[in-house]
């Protein structure tokens, strides 16, 4: 399994994919919607198949002694180490922020665990969503990002709209109390993303063992 990360990391994973998974520090802006976050999570997939594709890596993987299922695991295992690198890479910003008692974004939701529970939840319905619709030919990155981009940026405008709902306000809230019921929701994002990422995963293999490369 390392080996296959290993492999994808080294000649898959494109530059600015890799500049994308440190963006997590975008939550320290004082203003600034913080689901912008999660599309640079989304858009790594993206660049990252693009650049497979462009460097004929699925002919290259078909000639090493791997599977077709192998192959679609170590492109998951380099998106979920990207997409959660992200997520991870930003817990310190956010606790500096609420540190430096930075004023609640005026833009959206703040870095809050219902954020993460958020963001979380975006990644998997992206992932869903694109992983099968690329592996159903291993080569139109460009209609499968379409297909998963609308999807994403409704959940964008959705994590933004909550925080102006008077009633949903102890979602942007770092109160104890209100973080105590953030937690629910962020169970329910990783959740989410790992039975969905599964689902993704099993999808796209049933269709890439149909795809004659």
């Amino acid at each position: 399994m390392m080996t296959l990360l290993y492999k994808e990391m080294r000649l898959v994973a494109h530059p600015t994919s890799i500049v994308f998974a440190f963006l997590g520090c975008l939550v320290l802006i004082p203003a600034y919607p913080y689901s912008v976050v999660f599309m640079f999570g989304c858009l790594a997939p993206y660049i990252t198949f693009v650049n497979a594709r462009e460097t004929n890596d699925a002919w290259y993987t078909a000639i090493l002694p791997a599977t077709k299922r192998e192959s679609v695991l170590g492109k998951c295992l380099l998106i979920v180490s990207m997409q959660l690198f992200q997520l991870l890479f930003s817990i310190p910003f956010a606790l500096l922020r609420h540190a430096l008692h930075i004023e609640n974004n005026p833009v959206g939701l703040d870095a809050t665990l219902a954020w993460y529970g958020f963001g979380l939840i975006v990644y998997a319905v992206f992932d869903l969503v694109f992983f099968p619709a690329f592996y159903k030919n291993g080569y139109k990155a460009g209609r499968a990002f379409i297909f998963a981009s609308i999807p994403m940026v409704l959940l964008m405008f959705t994590v933004e709209a909550v925080a102006h709902i008077p009633k949903l306000s102890w979602l942007d809230s770092y109160q104890p109390q209100h973080m105590l019921m953030q937690v629910p929701i962020l169970a329910v994002g990783i959740l989410c993303y790992t039975v969905f990422l599964f689902l993704a995963y099993r999808m796209s293999v049933k269709r890439f063992n149909r795809v004659d490369l």
